[in-house]
């Protein structure tokens, strides 16, 4: 399932993801999302985050 997010970002990040977006043809959100994913398996790689997300532990001890 997909998750939504509202972040601020400086008028020349949004200008960049702008031109990207429309060169690429694809919606600025689009974009953004792919650059975070991205960003985030480069993390992994680097071993700067473990490759699966701490899962909730269910019931008692």
């Amino acid at each position: 399932m997909s998750k939504r997010i509202h972040v601020t970002i400086p008028d020349y990040v949004y200008e960049g993801l702008e031109r990207r977006a429309d060169k690429q043809g694809r919606p600025i959100a689009s974009l953004a999302s792919f650059i975070l994913e991205v960003a985030l398996l480069e993390a992994q790689k680097r071993g700067e985050l473990s490759p699966d997300p701490e899962k909730p532990k269910r019931g008692g001890a």
